[in-house]
Order: structure tokens, then C-alpha cells, then sequence
């Protein structure tokens, strides 16, 4: 579904992201973890088309998009739940969630439910403002809103960020869900254990560069992630 090429990617003068190469194949949960500014987020966002690329290519279904706008990349099926929810406070749940399917055409009733049934929670305080949830509560819902376009790549960063470890739990158990209905996820998290228990494969990120990738569970067992990542 999605390949990377050689990707980089500066702010300014300072390349951030050096000749990334990963893939993402239809239907998999694949992990990208890595320390504090090792590049994780501004790869989610150099893909969304926040950030720019200054070299390499992004292929989605085998087509080109490194020039495409982000709003263009929605339409194509890439969505993003970003770092640090940014849910428009004043707004109500509903109103926060519909405005994650404003690209699209077709009426959106169904996918309203189906985002209620997987987060009841936002269903129960629809009508009230976004600021007024809890940070897990803000989490489902920029997820929520994220799935409202209908992506069949769904780009999620750092979604346990600040959380309790019961919700980060109910976060991920969200995720495994999304896979078992069709989508894609390429998950972005600090959290490198929960995140390759779940993860089909992974990649690590250190200073803008991959440096190991495999399956989640191989990850998971290779002492050297076990020694950088899970303080084993």
C-alpha cells in the first residue's frame, strides 16, 4: 500500500529525516518507534504532506504523491490522528468529528456510528465542547475523527501520549479493532513495547535514520532494542 523511497526531509538547514525507506502493506499494523526526536513525527507528517520532502519518493497504491497537497492525500485515503490530539476545544464532539470527513462526498451517518460503537464515550458527551473531555476522551476522538474520512491508511501518532495505563490499554485495543476492519495503520509510539506487542512488523528510528526493522515480535526479543527502548 505504501512505500517509501530514499525520503528526506529538513526544516531549514537541518535535515531531519535521512533516505528513509520502509513499506506498508495492505492490512498490517506496522510500529515505528524511537526516542525523542529521533524523526518519528515528522515522518507521519513529510507523508500526510504537512512537511515537505526535499528528496525521495512516497508511493501510495504505486502512484506517486511527494507533490500532492495534504488535503489531496486525504482524498486518496491517508489519514492522520496527530500528536497531541488537536481537537478544536471550543467545538462540540460531533462537530469535531464531523469535520474529519469533510473531503468527503458521500453522507457520513454511517461512519458516525460505527465511530460511536467503537468509542461509546464520545456518543454519550456529543453534544458538549471537546475541551470539556478528558485526555483519553481527546485521544478517541481525534482518532475518531481521523476514521471519519474513511482512510484505508490511517496515521497515528503517539496516541498513549500522557495517558493512564488503562487507557493506553483501551487505545491500542482500539487499533487492533481498526485492523480487524480493513484498515492500514502505521503507528507512531514512544511506548515501544506496547506498541510492537501489537505491531505485525516495525521499524526503529534513531536520528533520522532506520536502523533495524522486522517483525514486531523479533523486535520485541532483539537485545538491542530491548536495551535502547524497554530498559531491559
Amino acid at each position: 500500500m505504501l512505500t517509501v523511497e530514499g525520503l528526506t526531509s529538513a526544516y531549514g538547514r537541518i535535515t531531519v529525516l535521512h533516505d528513509i525507506c520502509l513499506t506498508v502493506k495492505t492490512g498490517e499494523i506496522v510500529a515505528l518507534v524511537g526516542s525523542n526526536g529521533a524523526g518519528k513525527t515528522t515522518l507521519l507528517r513529510t507523508l500526510s504532506g504537512v512537511q515537505p520532502a526535499s528528496g525521495g519518493r512516497i508511493l501510495f497504491e504505486g502512484k506517486p504523491i511527494e507533490q500532492l497537497e495534504p488535503h489531496a492525500r486525504v482524498a486518496l485515503g491517508i489519514s492522520q490522528s496527530p500528536e497531541g490530539r488537536q481537537v478544536f476545544g471550543p467545538l462540540s464532539v460531533e462537530d469535531n468529528l464531523r469535520l474529519g470527513a469533510f473531503r468527503r462526498r458521500a453522507p457520513d451517518k454511517d461512519t458516525l456510528a460505527q465511530v460511536y460503537e467503537m468509542f461509546p464515550i464520545l456518543h454519550e458527551k456529543r453534544h458538549i465542547p471537546a475541551m470539556s473531555l478528558s485526555g483519553g476522551q481527546q485521544q478517541m476522538l481525534a482518532i475518531g475523527r481521523a476514521l471519519m474520512a474513511a482512510p484505508k491508511l490511517l496515521l497515528l501518532d503517539e496516541p498513549s501520549l500522557g495517558l493512564a495505563p488503562l487507557l493506553i490499554d483501551q487505545i491500542l485495543a482500539a487499533v487492533v479493532a481498526l485492523k480487524g476492519q480493513g484498515i492500514t495503520v502505521l503507528l507512531v509510539e514512544q511506548n515501544a513495547s506496547a506498541a510492537l506487542a501489537i505491531a505485525d512488523r516495525g521499524y526503529v528510528l534513531e536520528t533520522g535514520h532506520v536502523v533495524l526493522e522486522g517483525k514486531g515480535a523479533a523486535l520485541l526479543d532483539d537485545p538491542k532494542v530491548r536495551a535502547a527502548y524497554l530498559g531491559l
